[in-house]
C-alpha cells in the first residue's frame, strides 16, 4: 500500500528512538516489523488466530536475512576485523608511535604527526574507529601530555586521526556502503585513496603549521629524550616497514585485481597472526579476545544489516522514497545545487546520529536521483565518504571525542576535547570543496585501474 504519511512517521520515530538510546539495529528491525506489518495487513486473509502470522514481511525479514548471510561482500568485514583486533592486541600499534615519534622529532609538533600517521597506517590495517581512538588515547595522549602538550590540541589529533578509519581503504564502511548502493567495492576502495590520504595529509599540514606559530602547544622533545639514530632506524626497520608492507600487499592485490576484498581480507587476518608472531606477542588468550570482538562487531553489523533492509523495504513500500524523491526533484535543482543539499543534509545529521544510521537510512533516499542529476555513483560515494567523518567530529554526539573521553576519565574535560575537534571539522569541509572543484581526485585513479565507469 502507498501511504507516505505513515512512512514519514516511521522515520521520524525511528530517529527518536535512536536519540533516547535505543540499539540501533534492533531499533530498525523492530519497526521495520510492525510497520511492515501494517502495511502488508490483509484483513481479508486472517480468518483465525494462527493466521495473524500470515503476513508477507516475515517472509521479507527471512529473506532479507539469507541475504546478509550469502553475500560475498560483506565475508571480508569478519577479516578485516579480525585483522584490526590483532594489531592492536599484539602491542604492534605500540612499536608503530614510537618509532614514528623518533622519526619526526625534528618536525614541529612531531608527537602529534607521529600519532596522525599511527592513526592513518592503523586505520588501513583495521578500519574500526572507536578501536584507533580507544588505543590511541591510551598510547599518545599520555606521552604529548607528559611533553606538556595543549590538552585540546592533542585530543583532536588523536580524534581527528581515529576517524580515518572510515575513510582509507580498507574502510568497513566502503564495504557496507558497496553493498547498500549495489556498487563495486574494488572501485570504490580505488575512489577512496587519493582522498583519504589527502585528508590525513592536510591534518599534519595543519598540525605542523599550528605548532610552528604557537610551539607552546606542541613543544620539541629535549637532546636528552632522543635516542640515538642507529636506534631510530632499527624501530623503523622491524615496526614500521613490516606492518606498512602487510598493507601495501593487501591493498595492492584488491586495486590490482588479484584478490577479492574478502580474499585480500584473508591474506592480511593471516599476515597479522604470523606478524604477531614474529614479534612474540601473539598469546592464546590475545587470540580469543580478538576473535570473541571480531564475532561481536560482526553480528552488529549483520543484524543493521537486516533491520536496515527490512525498513528500507517498508519505508519505500509505503511510499517514503517517492515523495522524498518528488519533493526534491519538484525544486528543479542543478546537479551541483543538489550535491549541496544532499550534503548539507548528511552534515546536519551527524550532529544528532552515527555513520551507520546515515548511511544505512539516509543515503539510500538519495542514491536514486543520482541518474535523475547526472551524477557519478562513485564520486557522489566519495562526497558522502568524506561528509561522514564529520558525524564523528560534531557535536554533541561526536562520537570519538566521547570514545576518548571515556578512556582519558577525569584528564580532560569534554569541552575541551570538542574545542580541539573543530579545526579539522574545517578541514574535512574544505576538502569537500576540493574534490567538489577536482572530481578526478575521487576519479582518476579508479578510472585508470580499472576503465572510464559505465553506467
Amino acid at each position: 500500500m502507498t501511504n507516505p504519511e505513515i512512512a514519514i512517521f516511521m522515520l521520524s520515530l525511528f530517529i527518536v528512538l535512536v536519540l533516547l538510546g535505543f540499539p540501533i539495529a534492533f531499533t530498525l528491525l523492530a519497526m521495520g516489523v510492525a510497520f511492515g506489518y501494517y502495511a502488508y495487513y490483509d484483513s481479508d486473509r486472517i480468518e483465525f488466530f494462527a493466521d495473524l502470522f500470515d503476513n508477507q514481511i516475515f517472509y521479507l525479514l527471512n529473506q532479507n536475512t539469507y541475504s546478509v548471510m550469502e553475500n560475498d561482500t560483506l565475508v571480508a568485514i569478519p577479516l578485516f576485523l579480525f585483522m584490526g583486533y590483532v594489531v592492536e592486541r599484539a602491542n604492534i600499534v605500540h612499536r608503530l608511535f614510537s618509532s614514528l615519534r623518533m622519526a619526526a622529532r625534528n618536525l614541529p609538533g612531531s608527537m602529534a604527526v607521529a600519532a596522525l600517521i599511527t592513526c592513518a597506517i592503523f586505520s588501513t590495517a583495521s578500519g574500526i574507529v572507536g578501536a584507533v581512538v580507544t588505543l590511541m588515547g591510551l598510547l599518545a595522549f599520555p606521552a604529548m601530555a607528559a611533553a606538556n602538550y595543549d590538552k585540546s590540541f592533542a585530543s583532536g589529533v588523536i580524534c581527528a586521526g581515529g576517524t580515518l578509519g572510515i575513510l582509507i581503504p580498507p574502510s568497513i564502511m566502503l564495504i557496507v556502503y558497496a553493498a547498500i548502493a549495489e556498487l563495486s567495492p574494488l572501485r570504490l576502495y580505488a575512489a577512496a585513496v587519493i582522498p583519504g590520504f589527502m585528508l590525513a595529509g592536510f591534518y599534519i599540514i595543519y598540525v605542523i603549521v599550528r605548532a610552528k606559530i604557537n610551539p607552546e602547544l606542541a613543544p620539541m622533545p629535549s637532546d636528552e629524550d632522543v635516542p640515538p639514530k642507529r636506534e631510530i632506524y632499527w624501530q623503523l626497520l622491524t615496526s614500521f616497514v613490516p606492518l606498512t608492507i602487510l598493507i601495501m600487499l593487501v591493498l595492492g592485490s584488491i586495486l590490482g585485481g588479484l584478490a577479492t576484498p574478502a580474499e585480500a581480507a584473508a591474506m592480511g587476518a593471516l599476515g597479522a597472526v604470523i606478524l604477531a608472531a614474529v614479534y612474540r606477542s601473539l598469546t592464546w588468550e590475545k587470540i580469543k579476545e580478538s576473535v570473541f570482538l571480531c564475532a561481536k562487531a560482526t553480528a552488529m553489523v549483520c543484524w543493521l544489516f537486516v533491520g536496515s533492509w527490512t525498513f528500507a523495504s517498508v519505508f519505500s513500500y509505503l511510499g517514503g522514497h517517492t515523495v522524498i524523491e518528488e519533493w526534491i526533484v519538484s525544486f528543479n535543482l542543478a546537479p551541483w545545487q543538489f550535491l549541496v543539499l544532499a550534503q548539507v543534509i548528511i552534515f546536519l545529521l551527524g550532529w544528532p546520529l552515527e555513520w551507520s544510521e546515515i548511511l544505512i537510512i539516509f543515503v539510500p533516499i538519495f542514491l536514486p536521483m543520482l541518474d535523475t542529476f547526472g551524477v557519478n555513483p562513485y564520486f557522489f560515494a566519495m562526497l558522502v565518504a568524506l561528509n561522514l567523518q564529520t558525524s564523528f567530529l560534531t557535536p554533541p554526539m561526536a562520537m570519538s571525542a566521547y570514545y576518548l573521553k571515556g578512556v582519558l576519565r577525569s584528564q580532560i574535560e569534554l569541552v575541551q576535547i570538542f574545542r580541539g575537534i573543530m579545526p579539522y571539522l574545517a578541514i574535512v569541509i574544505f576538502c569537500m570543496v576540493l574534490m567538489y572543484q577536482f572530481q578526478g581526485l575521487a576519479l582518476w585513479l579508479p578510472d585508470v585501474l580499472f576503465g572510464p565507469y559505465v553506467p
